[in-house]
């Protein structure tokens, strides 16, 4: 291993040649990127946030205010966009950090968490990435892949592929790119980019043409005991726990980039991909849930308003959005798992996790499949599960102003650094954020006793994680960091 002498301390390097190749295996694993090896430009960002976001399971963001809360479809609109713009920002911040400090948004992490406190973020974006978000996007396009098959057999007379085969097709891709490394992974999301951004544009255009925009709110929905203020609270809620939910992954995406790039160029970049894809497709949803009703395929509800050989497209870029999405997945899961400290004596450490996260994943998928997908009891698992991303991102905020963005990088590699005030405020959020969850798997005292409020439970992690860090480091200052 290579290591970087910074103010007398000893920052691991990533070692190998890589530079800008696509066909070869990324070495090493969450080290500093040295700036030999830095490459690229800010622009590849958005190709890289499109892509992921161009696929079924944001469609039906869109969807579930209005199926299942009873949301009118301007109100829906409005809390979607609103919702999206909101996460969207903060992975703009977030990606803006990795040229800067050349390391793995967990890695970063460590600043304020410490080596041992970090423990806990990495562990759970590990988790919620590698093993949950990985089956539920691996199932959602096999469906689709399915669906696709049986759709050709009718017109066609093809074979229809069966569940399994279908699902090892797709986990075989996604798992090539990720073991590959960091540059597939951005060469892979921008070949995709234009089909999925074409056929989807198609479909959003036909759907939009069809919608029903007068459509108020539906107090016979299955969940519309909130109320209009209810279902767009949770319209807002939804589209921003998606959208938050990739800015645990943002600075894997960019410590390659040079280190002058411009913060505000790589920030835009990566928030437009985020925003543009995701508002796009969940108004898309939305005016798919004024056509007609949720059905037992939700998949159906969308392709069912276009012509059979847009249907036929559209079913191959959910397929292919699917894999993107869960691309990034297991990348970053496999990065976070390499913050945890878990020493691997193997030379591509980083690509034999991504590997052993995807066998993973396929062992998950395939014993849930007639329980995972859009809207069922898994998917809420896992948003309910995401309630940790706004305490953590309170705090690595919180902490990046009180240092006015100064770090020395040893400190993300020193065992030593153990500053307890960010996982206590981490913690601290997340349960205080619990009276306020609005989940099918369980609802707090509030929304129970007041459902208008719908679920304000990330704003509440935040509001509390951001304090009570603040408070935490101003009685209890660190000693002063070595700067280059």
């Amino acid at each position: 291993m290579g290591v970087k002498d910074l103010a007398d301390r000893r920052v691991p390097v990533r070692e190998g040649q890589y530079g800008s190749r696509v066909v070869a295996v990324e070495p090493g694993g969450i080290e500093y990127i040295p700036e030999r090896e830095r490459h690229g430009h800010p622009l590849d960002l958005f190709w890289t946030w499109m892509s992921p976001n161009l696929e079924f399971a944001t469609v039906f963001v869109g969807v579930l205010p209005i199926a299942i809360f009873g949301g009118g479809f301007w109100p829906t609109v409005l809390g979607v966009v609103l919702g999206t713009a909101l996460g969207s920002v903060t992975h703009g911040i977030l990606s803006a950090m990795g040229p800067r400090f050349g390391v793995p948004q967990m890695v970063w992490s460590r600043g304020a968490f410490g080596y041992l406190g970090n423990l806990l973020p990495a562990g759970l974006n590990a988790f919620t990435a590698g093993v949950g978000w990985f089956a539920v996007n691996s199932v959602s396009g096999t469906f689709a892949l399915v669906t696709l098959s049986e759709l050709l057999n009718k017109r066609l007379g093809t074979p229809v592929i069966a569940f399994q085969l279908a699902l090892a097709i797709v986990v075989l891709v996604q798992v090539g790119v990720a073991f590959v490394g960091h540059n597939m992974v951005h060469r892979f999301e921008k070949v995709l980019f234009p089909y999925l951004a074409l056929v989807f544009a198609a479909a959003t255009v036909i759907i939009v043409a069809q919608t029903h925009y007068g459509l108020g709110f539906n107090p016979q929905a299955p969940a519309a005991g909130g109320g209009p203020s209810g279902a767009f609270i949770l319209a807002f809620f939804i589209a921003y726990g998606y959208a938050v939910g990739w800015n645990p992954y943002a600075s894997d995406y960019t410590r390659y980039l040079a280190p002058n790039s411009s913060p505000w160029r790589v920030g835009l970049a990566a928030g437009l991909g985020v925003f543009v894809s995701c508002a796009i497709l969940e108004i898309a949803g939305a005016g798919a849930a004024t056509i007609s009703a949720l059905g037992n395929n939700p998949t159906t509800q969308f392709t069912s308003p276009l012509p059979e050989v847009l249907q036929i497209l559209v079913l191959l870029g959910i397929a292919a959005g699917g894999v993107a999405a869960n691309v990034l997945n297991i990348y970053s899961a496999s990065m976070s798992f390499l913050t945890l400290g878990i020493r691997l004596g193997l030379k591509l450490r980083r690509a034999i996790v991504a590997l052993s996260f995807g066998v993973l994943g396929l062992v998950v998928a395939l014993s849930l499949q007639a329980n995972v997908g859009p809207g069922s009891k898994y998917e809420s698992f896992l948003l309910l599960i995401t309630y940790w991303i706004t305490p953590y991102l309170a705090v690595t905020l919180v902490d990046y102003w009180l240092r006015g963005g100064r770090y020395d990088e040893a400190e993300f590699y020193d065992p030593n650094h153990r500053p307890w005030q960010g996982v206590v405020a981490m913690l601290a959020g997340m349960l205080a954020s619990v009276p306020f969850w609005d989940q099918e798997l369980f609802t707090g005292p509030i929304p129970h006793s007041h459902p208008e409020l719908g679920d304000l439970s990330f704003f509440v992690g935040f509001i509390v994680s951001g304090l009570l860090y603040y408070v935490l480091r101003r009685t209890n200052r660190q000693p002063a960091v070595h700067l280059r």
